[in-house]
C-alpha cells in the first residue's frame, strides 16, 4: 500500500484546510517548479489525497488530463468537489490502495507523488509503478522529507531511551533515521527503477509549534509527520516516547517556539 493512512471525512477536511497550506505546499511548490511542460499532458497523481496541487497543474499545462489515485474515499470526494468547480476539466479520481494500480502501462506524460509513505520498500514499489505508467520521455516527480528531517524528534527519542535505559528503542531510532533517503540515495533508487536524467532539488525549512501539545495535536503532525515516523520505526510502541517528547518540548522551548527541521527533497526523473 503506497499510502497507509485512510482518512475520515473530518480528517480529509482538516487536511485540505490546514495541512495543505501549512505543510504539503512546501512539497508541492518544488514539484511545480520542476514540472516539465508537454503537449496534451496526461498526468497520474499517486496518493493524491484531497487533490493538491492538481488545480495548479491545470493552470500551468493547457489541455491536461489527470487521474488521481488514493486509498481514502472521503479525501477523493473532497477532491472531486474541488474539480467540479473547474467545469469540464478532464479530472478523474479513483480509490486505489495498492500497487500496481489498474491504470494501463505507458499512457502518462507525468506521474507525481507528494509525501508518499517512504520506507525503502514502499519507495521501490512506487518508483517501479511510476516507470510502468510513463511512456518514453515521461517525467516522474516525487517530493518527500529526506534525511535530516524531524531531527528534533530523533534527538528527543534518543534522550528518552537514555533516560529510561531502553537500548532497543535507541537502536531502532538510530537505524530508522539513518535509513532516511539522502539526495544521493534517492537518485540511486530512481536509477535502479530504470529512470535517467535524475535531478534532485533539496530545500530546508522549519515547521513551527507553540508547545509540545501543539506539536502532537497539530494536523500536519497527526496526519502526516507522525505516521511517517511510525512507518520508519516499524513495530516500536511510540505512546510513551511521544509523551516524553510532548513534555520535553514544553520544558526546553518554554519561551520560544519549537522549529521542526525539514529537508524537503523533490526528484525529477525521465523514463528512457
Amino acid at each position: 500500500m503506497f499510502l497507509a493512512e485512510r482518512l475520515t471525512p473530518a480528517d480529509a477536511a482538516v487536511l485540505e484546510t490546514f495541512v495543505v497550506p501549512r505543510y504539503l505546499a512546501l512539497y508541492g511548490q518544488l514539484v511545480l517548479e520542476m514540472l516539465l511542460e508537454s503537449e496534451s499532458p496526461r498526468i497520474a497523481h499517486l496518493g493524491c489525497r484531497t487533490g493538491y496541487p492538481d488545480r495548479k497543474l491545470f493552470e500551468r499545462m493547457d489541455g491536461a488530463s489527470l487521474i488521481g489515485l488514493d486509498p481514502s474515499l472521503p479525501a477523493l470526494e473532497l477532491a472531486r468537489n474541488k474539480a467540479a468547480v473547474l467545469g469540464d476539466a478532464a479530472i478523474e479520481y479513483h480509490v486505489t490502495g495498492s500497487l500496481p494500480c489498474k491504470l494501463e502501462s505507458e499512457q502518462c506524460s507525468h506521474v507525481l507523488s507528494l509525501h508518499p509513505n517512504s520506507t525503502r520498500k514502499s519507495r521501490a514499489d512506487l518508483f517501479r509503478e511510476m516507470a510502468r505508467l510513463l511512456y518514453s520521455g515521461g517525467q516522474a516527480l516525487v517530493a518527500l522529507p529526506l534525511r535530516g528531517s524531524f531531527q528534533e524528534i530523533a534527538d528527543l527519542f534518543r534522550e528518552y531511551a537514555l533516560k529510561f535505559g531502553d537500548g532497543d528503542f535507541a537502536k531502532a531510532v538510530d537505524t530508522a533515521f539513518a535509513a532516511r533517503p539522502s539526495l544521493e540515495m534517492l537518485s540511486e533508487e530512481l536509477e535502479q527503477a530504470g529512470f535517467e536524467d535524475v535531478d534532485v532539488e533539496v530545500r530546508g525549512a522549519e515547521l513551527m509549534f507553540d508547545s509540545g501539545r501543539a506539536f502532537i495535536e497539530d494536523p500536519a503532525s497527526r496526519l502526516l509527520i507522525l505516521p511517517e515516523v511510525r512507518s520508519w520505526l516499524g513495530t516500536a510502541d511510540l505512546k510513551e516516547p511521544l509523551g516524553y517528547v510532548r513534555d520535553a518540548v514544553d520544558k526546553y522551548w518554554s519561551e520560544t517556539q519549537l522549529g521542526l527541521s525539514l529537508s524537503i527533497g523533490c526528484a525529477s526523473a525521465r523514463k528512457p
